[in-house]
């Protein structure tokens, strides 16, 4: 038998195999007919589902379905066996409509399997640093009791971090303190409200840097 390699080739560029959606009698058939596998190069559909076809060697007696769909890439000799009366130019495999519908599925299957993904795909948080600085009213402000209630403030977003007393003048020294912010959770303008209500201990706050993480 001879296989018409070129047929075949083109007939596996959007299906992987030669009839329906899994291994059967039809790719057997053909694959006995194939003396040697098909060049990588000139036909990689062929080869590639010869390779995966010669995987289930220990199977092919037990694989599903009709060895008859495998005729349409045989020579003319062995093909007209299968060749209706009324028909002989049948095409066992559809029309250029049919192979057109195929690609059009396994379009959509793949630009449905990477929508998925991105779907899946973890969204990043965006997120600020934010040094932020609060004054006491004067020298004798208890500078420990301001800190602490400062940080008892939690808002969903806001981590604080580090702090520092730095002085300002006539004795008196300023809060400088750091945070972490959500930048969709966190307002500011919110954040600086709840320090303002702390008003035996402060005077007013200010944010003097932020650097978007």
């Amino acid at each position: 038998m001879s296989v018409d390699l070129v047929k075949l080739n083109d007939h596996l560029a959007a299906r992987s195999y030669v009839e329906g959606y899994g291994p059967s009698q039809a790719d057997v058939h053909v694959y006995k007919a194939i003396s040697s596998p098909p060049d990588a190069n000139s036909a990689p559909h062929a080869d590639r589902w010869y390779r995966h076809i010669g995987s289930y060697a220990s199977e092919h007696a037990s694989l599903p379905g009709s060895s008859s769909a495998g005729e349409a890439f045989l020579g003319s000799a062995e093909a007209s066996a299968v060749k209706t009366e009324d028909d002989d130019d049948i095409d066992l495999f559809g029309s250029d409509e049919d192979e057109d519908e195929e690609a059009e599925r396994v379009k959509a299957q793949r630009v449905a399997e990477y929508n998925q993904r991105k779907a899946n795909k973890p969204k990043t948080i965006a997120k600020s640093v934010i040094t932020f600085e609060v004054k006491p009213w004067d020298d004798e402000t208890d500078m420990v009791v301001l800190e602490k209630k400062v940080r008892e403030i939690e808002m969903d977003g806001l981590v604080w971090g580090a702090s520092k007393l730095v002085p300002i003048g006539y004795g008196i020294r300023k809060l400088q303190i750091t945070l972490v912010a959500e930048d969709d959770k966190v307002s500011m303008d919110e954040l600086q409200d709840k320090v303002a209500e702390l008003d035996d201990y402060v005077q007013s706050s200010d944010i003097a840097a932020m650097q978007k993480l």
